[in-house]
């Protein structure tokens, strides 16, 4: 029998015969910036939360994750047919549920078609690198999400970065390095701030730019009926793609991408994200179409978030902290050093309040 004793052993062993290359990181980030930097308390162990804690570090924007009718919708799905067969999306027929949902979600965006995706990260990595190549500049706002960061370098593509939301730094970067792909954050999960799409709408189509814009933060809770930014101002016939990650107000897990039906069909044969993942199982798919039903008639949820998070907002500016640089439901708090960060999450802990992230205090409202 291998004992847990062995186990440990074994793994020690193991990590001890691992080249420089790797404990040298290793070694960066447990005594350099662990033990050294925060005096050994590790960024990711949290206190216990009391009972009657707040809870501000999730993304679930309108509640719904409890919600009665969704939770029996995915229920009766489990209890009434088999998972489905687990295969690559890229081999269901048409009529699948998954593509029935998509064209739903689709049509809610005000887009022509569209593509489910594991993950809002497998959404942007599998976009920017069916469109994007050596040689091809994408131009990112310097706080776009790490996804699309990543997303070039699997495109092997020059990622040349713009100062945040500053439109007059982005048309020098595409006046410099010539037509690309630009790639913004409708609603930035940094700091709360909305891109100036009109702008940057403007800058593509002088330049012939693809235009990318991830909605992850403001699907379900921005628009009519909560069909995000790009649609409140109608700009969905001039954004190329829309991306999202189902995780935030939908509250399950999966990604999405808006496209034409013919781009799709290049998608699904080309996108290494698409080819070698699992299509979504029945359940979840059952989910979020519940969830879409429930979130187009949400107006109440949404003009509550927005009220809670002016609130908010307000009420850090006036106890002095500078929180001017976004206007949604993502407030920064932003500490300074992670020491200093560390400082005030454990602050807020011993008060009840529980939302601080490493770096830079983050809370959705």
């Amino acid at each position: 029998m291998f004992s847990v004793a062995n186990h440990n052993a074994a793994r020690h062993s193991a990590e001890q015969i691992m080249p420089s290359f790797v404990t040298r990181r290793m070694d960066e980030h447990y005594v350099t910036r662990v033990q050294k930097l925060l005096g050994g308390e590790h960024l990711h162990v949290w206190a216990p939360p009391a009972a009657d804690a707040l809870m501000l570090a999730g993304n679930d924007y309108l509640c719904i994750s409890g919600q009665r009718e969704l939770l029996d919708a995915q229920a009766r799905c489990l209890g009434a047919s088999p998972a489905g067969m687990l295969m690559s999306s890229v081999f269901l027929q048409d009529g699948s549920s998954q593509h029935r949902l998509e064209a739903r979600l689709a049509a809610f965006m005000g887009a022509e078609d569209g593509v489910l995706a594991q993950s809002g990260w497998a959404a942007n990595l599998g976009l920017i690198q069916t469109i994007a190549e050596p040689g091809v500049p994408v131009y990112l706002d310097m706080l776009a999400h790490a996804s699309l960061w990543e997303g070039v370098q699997s495109a092997q593509a020059t990622g040349v970065p713009f100062l945040h939301n500053d439109v007059s730094h982005l048309a020098r970067q595409v006046a410099r390095h010539g037509a690309g792909v630009i790639v913004v954050d409708a609603l930035y999960s940094t700091n709360g701030s909305v891109a100036p799409l009109h702008e940057i709408v403007a800058i593509a189509e002088r330049s012939g730019c693809i235009l990318i814009v991830d909605e992850s933060h403001s699907l379900g809770t921005h628009g009519p009926r909560g069909s995000g930014i790009v649609a409140d101002l109608g700009l969905g016939e001039r954004v190329h793609f829309r991306t999202a990650s189902l995780a935030k107000a939908f509250a399950g897990r999966a990604g999405f991408l808006t496209c034409s039906s013919r781009f799709k069909g290049y998608f699904l044969s080309e996108s290494r994200h698409a080819i070698f993942s699992s299509c979504l199982l029945e359940h979840e798919l059952a989910w979020f179409d519940a969830a879409l039903d429930f979130i187009t008639r949400a107006d109440d949820r949404r003009a509550a978030l927005h009220r809670t998070a002016k609130y908010v907002r307000e009420g850090l500016s006036e106890l002095g902290f500078n929180v001017s640089d976004g206007t949604e439901q993502i407030i920064a708090l932003e500490a300074g050093t992670e020491p200093q960060t560390l400082a005030l999450r454990k602050a807020l802990e011993k008060r009840g309040v529980y939302g601080a992230r490493p770096r830079t205090a983050r809370w959705c409202a």
